[in-house]
């Protein structure tokens, strides 16, 4: 068995300035290609994980716009389901193309549909904080808080307005059992879709939950089950920067897990952007005793030649 790692894409690799399905279509050929260094000594089994808020967002619209009596809208944990499968589809044809093109046809590929179990007790429930969907001026979110006084809008990091749904902690992924063989058998597996779809333990199963599960606590999570060798989070930049975006910003290179974990407790990481990447890494190396990166897409092939990026590593 070669060595096993989870990579968690951003929505950077999904969804352009152009939201059709043709350029969420190309844009995912470029991001399948630019993994192909991770496993083209085919000496790695890769698990790929994604996000989907802007593409479940803008989902749910149009469940609203046609929503009536003989055509209900579906429900949120419904509408993840369906990014799951249309994203994942996406992910089999850029995939596909792109082991062909480096000569790794014989590549098995597999997209799961995948439930992940949270706490119905969980605080995130009475505090949604996750954006889903489209940013909105100022005017146009009053205007939509007006038609759905039911959601909760906030301000988003400077960019517009955007709706914020529950996000509550995965606890397990339902089909991690099934995925281990399908990785025994040097698939290449894309799961967890936005995080999964939000379920919560019944007597008959499981019964699904709106809300929506953040992709990075997943891919940690889904790492664990899976006995991954490494968790490695994608996402547009190179490095965590303390300080960002200040005259003293500082990179970091290769941190002890206590060293991060200090970090997040100092609230050092914003919280809309590389906070839970962080906690998400720092969970799973704690967890496990095995590190994690947190890199961009564009740093791929130097990561895969130098190990350059955020690398957390066990005490």
């Amino acid at each position: 068995m070669g060595k096993r790692i989870v990579v968690a894409l951003g929505g950077n690799a999904i969804l352009t300035d152009d939201p059709s399905a043709s350029a969420q279509a190309k844009a995912l050929q470029q991001t399948a290609e630019q993994l192909m260094p991770l496993i083209k000594d085919n000496d790695v089994e890769m698990v790929v994980t994604h996000g989907n808020g802007p593409q479940v967002g803008n989902l749910l619209l149009q469940q609203l716009e046609s929503d009536s009596d003989k055509n209900p809208a579906m429900p949120l944990d419904t509408a993840v389901a369906m990014t799951q499968g249309e994203i994942g589809y996406w992910m089999l044809q850029a995939f596909t193309a792109a082991l062909n093109h480096n000569d790794m046809s014989d590549v098995p590929l597999v997209s799961v549909i995948t439930r992940t179990v949270v706490d119905p007790a969980d605080e995130a429930f009475d505090n949604p904080t996750k954006p889903i969907g489209p940013f909105y001026t100022e005017s146009e979110a009053t205007l939509i808080k007006a038609q759905y006084p039911e959601w909760k809008m906030i301000e988003d990091s400077g960019r517009g307005y955007r709706r914020v749904v529950a996000s509550p902690l995965p606890l397990k992924i339902v089909e991690a059992k099934a995925i281990k063989p399908l990785l025994d058998a040097s698939a290449l597996v894309t799961v967890c879709g936005g995080g999964g779809i939000p379920v919560i333990e019944s007597d008959t199963g499981y019964e699904g939950v709106e809300a929506v599960i953040d992709k990075d606590f997943s891919a940690s999570k889904l790492a664990e089950l899976v006995e991954a060798d490494e968790l490695v989070i994608l996402t547009s930049v190179g490095d965590v920067f303390l300080n960002f975006g200040k005259p003293n910003q500082q990179a970091l290179g290769t941190v002890s897990v206590s060293d991060m974990r200090s970090y997040l407790n100092q609230g050092l990481f914003a919280a809309g952007s590389m906070k839970p990447k962080v906690a998400a890494a720092v969970s799973f190396v704690e967890n496990t005793g095995k590190k994690a990166t947190i890199t961009s897409l564009d740093n791929v092939e130097n990561f895969v030649k130098h190990g350059s990026g955020t690398c957390i590593i066990p005490d």
